[in-house]
């Protein structure tokens, strides 16, 4: 009788239990359907795994959307953008500064907002009248193998002229300053020691063979090669900046990052809102965010990005210590004019391939 009751009731029940699921799943589909994504185009690497695992998430969760990373070099993401700059595939671009600069002059870029975040960053961070603002402040000096210093005797690198002393004759790796900006800035910061600029770079091309060349062992493309020179004692000094050193000691390479007594040189990573994409308000609200003290901490904490926002403060002491390193060395840190060095970048190229690399 139970049974029977039982078997009367129960396709009613499960006639409910299926309308309910029913309802759930189209609820789903809508939320689902309703999710929009953003594409990105950034350096892929430590710096994308940053963002993707730290930053990104908190904007996502807010906004009910998907961040999908577009990995390249600033070069390679320029040209996907201009190639399609009529119908955009990607909302936001991450570029160097140089790079990021070409852009904006270019009409790759809409203007962002003026907003209260703004104050609170870098007097420096604002390029183009907005167009782009850097988030992410790197420096470029010297790094050196602290093993080899060590067990030659040899003081520590405090100079850019250091890297023409002979006793690091064919220890010297240099990356090419037609392809790398690190190779640029040490060139250029060279030059100004010789009493060259951006406007005159003929001392540093004069001098280069007979002073700094004899000692270079490579010149190299990027920066991918150099964690094994280090430990092979190949490589004894070269350009790079102050997080490219942090990484490099995080996986037991032993090297050191120093400020040349001239200055260091600013390299900022800047954002910008790519012109006539399909989710434009969507894609200001995540640049907004990422110029914040809020994303930028996560990504000074998980990965050691020098914020552009300067009321960003280090819970961690190591990390705070770390940061207020940076800012100090940011005060003698030279400024590059980059519409002057990309107005005559491919003349540049193009002679110190010819005369330096040959």
């Amino acid at each position: 009788m139970k049974y029977g009751t039982f078997a009367m009731v129960e396709p009613r029940s499960t006639a409910k239990w299926a309308v309910g699921l029913a309802l759930m799943l189209g609820m789903s589909t809508m939320a689902c359907a309703q999710q929009k994504t953003l594409y990105l185009g950034m350096n892929g690497g430590d710096m994308e795994r940053t963002f993707t695992q730290h930053v990104f998430p908190v904007f996502e969760k807010q906004h009910n959307v998907k961040i999908v990373v577009v990995p390249g070099g600033s070069s390679d993401i320029l040209a996907k953008a201009q190639a399609f700059r009529d119908k955009p595939q990607m909302h936001v671009m991450f570029l160097d500064d140089g790079v990021m600069q070409r852009a904006a002059t270019m009409g790759l870029c809409e203007k962002m907002e003026d907003t209260p975040v703004m104050k609170e960053l870098h007097p420096n961070a604002r390029m183009d009248d907005g167009l782009a603002v850097g988030f992410t402040i790197g420096l470029t000096g010297l790094g050196y193998n602290k093993r080899m210093y060590e067990k030659q005797g040899w003081q520590p690198p405090t100079s850019w002229k250091d890297l023409a002393d002979p006793k690091v004759k064919n220890k010297v790796v240099f990356q090419s300053a037609s392809n790398s900006t690190f190779g640029l800035h040490a060139f250029l910061l060279y030059n100004r020691i010789l009493g060259g600029d951006e406007s005159n770079v003929e001392p540093g091309f004069k001098a280069w063979r007979d002073t700094i060349g004899p000692n270079v062992l490579e010149y190299i493309p990027s920066s991918a090669k150099l964690a094994e020179m280090i430990q092979t004692d190949e490589a004894a000094v070269f350009p790079i900046n102050v997080t490219g050193v942090q990484r490099l000691q995080k996986r037991g390479v032993p090297v050191e990052f120093v400020a040349p007594a001239e200055g260091t040189g600013m390299l900022m990573v800047a954002e910008c809102v790519i012109a006539n994409n399909s989710e434009p308000e969507l894609a200001h609200q995540l640049a907004q965010f990422l110029l914040s003290a809020q994303a930028q901490s996560l990504a000074l904490e998980n990965g050691s990005q020098i914020p552009s926002n300067l009321t960003v403060k280090a819970v961690d002491p190591e990390i705070q210590a770390y940061l207020a390193m940076n800012q100090d060395f940011q005060k003698t840190a030279t400024v590059f004019d980059w519409a002057l060095i990309n107005a005559n970048r491919q003349a540049w190229n193009a002679r110190w391939n010819r005369t330096i690399e040959r």
